[in-house]
């Protein structure tokens, strides 16, 4: 049997499981979660790869109404993807009906001639009924190639998707190595552990103004990861809430990533993080080049 190989774009508005979707097609966590919309900045590449098939996927940031530079640079890379891959899964949350940022997607889609698959998500969290009503929807908008129930945090159904994505890629070689699940370096996955702290701990005003930069980072002669981190946001006011009274805040934000990250990367690590105020950071296009958004800024 001829090996297979593509490119596969996950598309979708914010908070509708894209990111805990890529997390399950790839077998462990890659994208940050979070219940916050918007929690994907970057196109996050994973790799599925099995004896038959390596399915290469970038996980965009949701396509939403943008309110500052930063905004703007997220959805216009949601939406060059679309032309880029050979397969597309659009994620839909079957609890919500459609929303006009779905209709937004469909509209990019209608000149693209990629496989698009409709991926109804979060399934254990209604009746068949509904599942069925949700697919009606959609399919009034636009013929799909497949559809699909999954729940991406159960991992249900999720095994039957990455079959049928491996129906649709072409013959082709392996790009990546049997073992590796993403071409991130290490340094892009633990600010992206911490910033994921950052959103999981702190109130509405904070998350979305929060970048984290990987100052220094070096592997000492006892295997420990010694990490410099600085976590930037927009306000004093910020800060303050990030740092906390005498730290706390600042200090349970470390110690929760850090036990991830000993987990993800199998390393001791010693994680030191300062918080900085750069104001405006995300409408400043210098400062969104420095953090590493790619895209015409």
């Amino acid at each position: 049997m001829a090996f297979k190989s593509g490119f596969v774009a996950i598309v979708g508005r914010p908070n509708v499981g894209k990111s805990t979707l890529l997390n399950a097609l790839v077998g462990q966590k890659i994208a940050i979660m979070s219940n916050r919309p918007q929690t994907t900045r970057n196109r996050i590449r994973g790799v599925r790869t099995t004896e038959t098939a390596q399915m290469i996927f970038i996980d965009t940031p949701g396509v939403h109404t943008p309110h500052h530079r930063l905004g703007e640079v997220m959805v216009d890379m949601a939406l060059q993807t679309l032309g880029e891959v050979d397969l597309i899964l659009f994620v839909v949350d079957v609890t919500s009906p459609v929303h006009a940022a779905e209709q937004e997607i469909i509209k990019q889609l209608e000149g693209v001639r990629t496989p698009v698959f409709l991926v109804i998500n979060k399934t254990d969290a209604v009746d068949k009924g509904l599942i069925l009503e949700r697919i009606a929807a959609f399919q009034a908008l636009r013929s799909f190639d497949e559809y699909v129930p999954v729940s991406a945090l159960r991992q249900e159904q999720t095994d039957l998707l990455a079959s049928l994505i491996e129906e649709r890629l072409p013959e082709g070689p392996k790009y990546y190595p049997d073992d590796m699940v993403t071409d991130y370096p290490e340094s892009f996955i633990i600010s992206e552990i911490v910033r994921e702290k950052v959103l999981m701990l702190t109130r509405e005003e904070v998350p979305h103004s929060v970048m984290v930069a990987i100052e220094h980072m070096e592997r000492r002669a006892s295997d420990t990861l010694h990490v410099h981190a600085t976590i930037y946001t927009e306000r004093d006011s910020q800060k303050g809430i990030l740092i906390g009274k005498q730290g706390q805040m600042l200090k349970r934000v470390g110690e929760m990533a850090r036990r991830e990250l000993e987990g993800l990367l199998g390393n001791r690590i010693y994680l030191e993080l300062w918080v900085k105020v750069k104001r405006d950071w995300r409408n400043r296009p210098a400062l969104l080049r420095q953090f590493g958004f790619d895209g015409d800024v």
